[in-house]
């Protein structure tokens, strides 16, 4: 087929479009205008770029600033400079970024949700007014250190960093894997163990303290575009002033990732949209036997189970950010979702990588690397079986955690 019946075709079939029940429009219209500017900015963009830089393994600084003007950052918090809006205006702005890049999404919902979350639900205010307004305008970058070397769904009761208080200077010793963002960017928020009162605590560190060192996590199969590092605290000194005033247990944590996990539920849900339409698109084009595979019975069946997918799991994330800007949200409620919507992403990419057959492999073909990028969406922020028992603990009265 050449160029000229490739692009008459293009125009007489129906759009690649993941949205097949018009969520969108439970969105305003200032909301979707929103957006609408996320999409063409990751379409303008991201999309010409992004596989060369994942390729390589590294960030595209050169996009920073046009972030930036997006102004999303800090959504959906109020004050402090912070965008604000609707939990469920989040939510799409994080699937139009995922929907192009998974790490891009990962970038902005480590500083946007976990970094700057932390401070707007577990800062004093006086911490509220210094660090989100930079934050929100992104000229402050966050990243969030809960995770370890040798503690990652233990958590809650394992972690193994310390913090000893000295007067008003905390002593934080230990370390902190997998965390985004870090290598390059200006604070971290660490999670350690008082080792008074055993109680987990959070501190707003900055990146350039004395015994602060990071390195990059290199050979990653995922997520390359993240930047992920493992950070070493030597005896590292922090002041009581940039102790998370409202952090005192694991509790005040587990408030965080709550909020955090309904935001990875609507990355997978973008993930597995974004693998889906480029495979539609792949299907209307590709010739074999003299017409294209998209009129094929066993491509259309692929592409069917794919969109019930994506169709399902969105709207278990609309009706999960309602609840969030209801005040009705619960953790069991954001277990739920995510491990659902990892689960299902992961089937839909893999049946994506399927209809593209051995060209599935090819990085210039996109889909590989939403398939990559899906085994870290769905590790990280609670695995499938962490999540299973959150939701078990509520349902059934009994904790099956150990």
């Amino acid at each position: 087929m050449n160029r000229h019946d490739d692009t008459a075709l293009a125009s007489a079939l129906p759009e690649a479009n993941g949205d097949f029940y018009d969520f969108a429009g439970a969105l305003s219209d200032e909301e979707n205008a929103i957006r609408l500017k996320v999409r063409a900015f990751m379409e303008g963009e991201v999309k010409p770029i992004i596989s060369d830089y994942w390729e390589r393994d590294e960030f595209p600084f050169e996009l920073l600033p046009g972030f930036r003007a997006l102004g999303i950052s800090g959504i959906p918090f109020q004050g402090y400079g912070c965008t604000g809006g609707s939990s469920t205006l989040l939510g799409f702005v994080t699937m139009e970024i995922a929907r192009v890049d998974s790490s891009i999404a990962t970038f902005f919902g480590v500083h946007g949700g976990l970094a700057m979350g932390s401070i707007y639900l577990c800062g004093s205010e006086e911490q509220k007014q210094k660090w989100l307004p930079p934050m929100a305008r992104m000229e402050t970058i966050g990243s969030f250190g809960l995770t370890e070397p040798e503690v990652g769904s233990g958590a809650a009761g394992g972690l193994t960093t310390t913090a000893r208080r000295e007067g008003d200077t905390w002593i934080i010793n230990g370390q902190k894997k997998w965390i985004g963002n870090a290598t390059w960017g200006d604070v971290t928020i660490v999670w350690a163990r008082d080792v008074d009162d055993n109680q987990v605590k959070g501190f707003i560190v900055e990146n350039r303290s004395p015994g602060f060192h990071v390195e990059k996590i290199l050979h990653k199969m995922a997520l390359r575009v993240v930047q992920n590092g493992l950070i070493t605290l030597t005896d590292c000194r922090v002041p009581e002033a940039n102790r998370l005033q409202g952090a005192n247990s694991f509790r005040d944590t587990a408030r965080v990732l709550a909020a955090t996990r309904a935001g990875v539920a609507w990355e997978s849900v973008g993930c597995a949209r974004g693998a889906y339409e480029y495979a539609l698109r792949y299907a209307q084009r590709r010739i074999q036997f003299g017409k294209p595979i998209a009129s094929f019975q066993l491509v259309q069946d692929l592409l069917f189970r794919m969109l019930c997918n994506i169709t399902s799991t969105q709207a278990v994330c609309v009706r999960l950010s309602q609840m969030q800007d209801q005040g009705l949200m619960r953790d069991e409620h954001a277990a739920l979702a995510k491990g659902l919507c990892t689960v299902r992403m992961r089937e839909t990419v893999g049946w994506a990588r399927e209809l593209l057959g051995g060209n599935g492999i090819l990085l210039d073909q996109q889909v590989g690397r939403f398939v990559a990028d899906a085994e870290a969406l769905y590790s990280y922020e609670g695995t499938r079986e962490m999540n299973a028992l959150i939701v078990g603990r509520a349902i059934t009265g009994f904790s099956a955690f150990v």
